[in-house]
């Protein structure tokens, strides 16, 4: 792109759109790259009040009068994830480069349509979670594939749902950009743990370990009535389900997305055991991985090389690396991390859990990615 300098529409002003996007887009170190043209969302006066306090150019109330807005070169995507394939078809097809907030689709089927379009349409598309941009998933892959824990035999990641997106700060208030209802979490297409919250430890699990083969597993409805601020929700979407992944070689992969809890020591953090050792969080064999741009005190969600100054302590920094990581791709051709053939593969192993589940048969997988190259 000539430019270095791109314009980028937001879909949605929810809890993502205005914590992950619009809070780190419209600080004025990044305004050199990125240009804030254009907020939609649905409901009335939500992308209005988001363009005032945000300082966006133009607001829309639909995806299509976004896309008509010849001042938007790339698109963020911060819907629900049940609307992803939808949306980012016609985001393709504008010829929009895209940035899907976690997950990419809820059917790989979905997602390889996407990728064979972008492709078709010469756009680039990145898929949140980059777990991959953090050094320190970088650094264990790269210690496990040097033998440092012996033979991997086995590891485990997950997280539960409790009652997170209930208390968000978006959620809570009585103006537009306030309110946000959480109830799509509940919800098919798109709710539960898995596709909101487990995808985190399974795009480090796969991005370390490499490509699944097979899953089995359980899963069904623990909590079937959810409460939002006096309104009961019915639930539809499974909150509690366990798996087991085989990655071949005798390695397998506890996964877990649960309506309440975490076995993990580190939120999005797998564990590896091995015949000679074990990675607990970020700590190998009891001793915290130390190596240059990790030893920082950050979270995970801190870690990215455009997460500097303000952005170190503003919500959902790791969904602003990856937006940055789409704008050097698109301005400067630097590949991202969180491509989305390995969002895609993520993807189907979600999909496999619930059809495991389902049918009670182990679930062969289709999908692949080329995992990243380490020194």
């Amino acid at each position: 792109m000539q430019n270095s300098r791109i314009g980028v529409g937001i879909v949605g002003a929810g809890s993502i759109g205005i914590r992950g996007s619009l809070a780190h887009l419209s600080l004025r170190d990044v305004q050199d790259r990125v240009r804030l043209s254009a907020v939609c969302d649905p409901v009335p006066g939500r992308a209005q009040a988001a363009a005032e306090r945000f300082g966006v150019a133009a607001h829309y109330l639909s995806l299509e009068e976004l896309l008509a807005d010849p001042a938007v070169d790339a698109i963020v995507i911060a819907s629900p994830i049940g609307l992803h394939y939808d949306q980012g078809l016609k985001c393709i097809e504008a010829g929009k480069h895209v940035h899907f907030n976690k997950t990419m689709t809820t059917a790989s089927a979905d997602a390889l349509d996407l990728i064979a379009r972008a492709d078709a349409k010469g756009v680039r598309l990145v898929c949140s979670p980059g777990q991959m941009t953090q050094p320190q998933n970088r650094e264990i892959r790269k210690r496990l594939m040097e033998g440092a824990i012996g033979q991997v035999t086995w590891a485990t990641t997950g997280a539960g749902f409790g009652d997170y997106h209930e208390n968000e700060s978006v959620r809570m208030g009585n103006d537009v950009l306030s309110n946000a209802d959480p109830s799509w979490y509940w919800k098919k297409p798109g709710g539960g743990p898995l596709y909101d919250m487990t995808v985190y430890g399974l795009h480090s699990l796969t991005g370390i370990l490499g490509p699944a083969k097979r899953v089995t597993a359980f899963s069904g409805i623990a909590v079937p009535v959810r409460t939002f601020r006096g309104k009961e929700v019915e639930v539809d979407a499974d909150d509690n389900s366990v798996a087991l992944v085989d990655f071949g070689n005798c390695l397998y992969a506890f996964v877990y997305g649960t309506t309440d809890g975490m076995i993990n020591s580190e939120w999005g953090q797998p564990d590896f055991y091995g015949t000679k050792g074990k990675v607990i969080g970020t700590k190998l064999n009891g001793e915290p991985l130390s190596f240059p741009g990790f030893d920082d005190g950050l979270d995970i969600f801190q870690r990215g090389r455009h997460i500097t100054g303000a952005h170190v302590n503003l919500d959902e920094s790791h969904v602003f690396e990856d937006t940055m990581q789409l704008v050097d791709w698109v301005i400067d051709g630097t590949p991202a991390y969180g491509t989305p053939e390995h969002a895609c593969h993520v993807v189907e192993i979600i999909e496999a859990i619930y059809e495991a589940a389902k049918t009670g048969r182990t679930q062969d997988l289709k999908t692949s990615f080329i995992p990243l190259e380490v020194e």
